[in-house]
């Protein structure tokens, strides 16, 4: 579905690791990567500087951890100083990326205000799709399952369907990527409707499940004629559990997310499906940015 990454990392959170398994990112359809590491400004005297023997190190570290270059694809070892989130944006027209790959712990709203998120900004200013990995997880691999990882990473997708704007973007987006693409991996989909047991009884319909199965079944004639698996899935519960549970028990590769809500996805009072997947989910996720208002 994708050919041009460019996979960020802080040369702490593992992310740097994906450049040891080139082949197995090459199998998932990528052919042109490109490497990215942010080093911050340097302050002498009260005056803020390049750091330029920082981006010298860091740029020495990353190329030396390439290894196993299929020969149709592209590697490419970016540095820079400034904000992150800014030259990311910069690097995405340049490059012609079509992918971001991003590591992302596990935290709560609480932790991000207090210490920020590189990952949650770019989800609002991105024009094109993130992939959030893990770090965590990332680090306990051996190369060899993380290579497998990679493989199979736009494989067997979870999709949580609600009908909303941002659901229906999501859908669109993913026709718009096999369509464009000379050699999709996506072999299936899991279109799962999650009836929300705390949703007020006379706003559920008098056959939610009926409703919900034929919901799903037009999406899914949608997405047969792209030559994909489709599968579907009403479960009633609590829609952030039943989403994670069912990442669980199913055999996925990512849960696929977009957030259809104009207003900021980092809003303290806002709830936001979209934005708990983000921060609770240890699948990676693969985020469409929300669809232009």
């Amino acid at each position: 579905m994708f050919q041009h990454a460019l996979i960020c990392t802080d040369l702490t959170d593992s992310m740097s690791r994906l450049a040891r398994v080139i082949p197995g990112l090459a199998a998932g359809g990528l052919r042109r990567i490109v490497f990215f590491h942010s080093v911050p400004i340097k302050t002498e005297r009260s005056v803020p500087c390049i750091d330029e023997e920082a981006i010298a190190a860091s740029r020495q570290q990353l190329e030396s951890l390439i290894a196993s270059v299929p020969a149709e694809v592209q590697v490419v070892v970016e540095v820079a100083s400034g904000r992150p989130t800014d030259n990311i944006l910069k690097l995405v027209k340049a490059h012609a990326i079509d992918i971001i790959f991003l590591g992302m712990p596990t935290r709560n709203l609480l932790a991000e205000k207090l210490f920020g998120s590189t990952t949650m900004e770019l989800a609002e200013r991105t024009p094109v799709p993130l992939m959030i990995l893990r770090p965590q997880l990332v680090s306990t691999y051996t190369t060899e399952e993380l290579t497998l990882r990679c493989r199979n990473l736009f494989r067997n997708l979870l999709i949580p369907y609600d009908g909303s704007r941002g659901a229906q973007h999501l859908i669109e987006s993913l026709q718009h990527q096999v369509n464009e693409s000379s050699e999709s991996v996506l072999e299936s989909c899991l279109l799962l409707k999650v009836i929300d047991e705390g949703m007020r009884e006379e706003l559920r319909g008098d056959t939610p499940i009926k409703t919900a199965e034929a919901q799903l079944s037009a999406v899914g004639e949608v997405l047969n004629p792209l030559g994909v698996k489709v599968e579907t899935l009403v479960r009633t519960g609590e829609p952030l559990n039943e989403i994670l549970s069912v990442a669980e028990l199913y055999d996925i590769s990512a849960i696929a997310a977009c957030s259809g809500n104009i207003n900021r996805l980092l809003g303290w009072s806002v709830p936001s499906l979209t934005r708990d997947i983000l921060r609770q989910s240890w699948h990676p996720v693969l985020y469409f940015p929300k669809p232009k208002s």
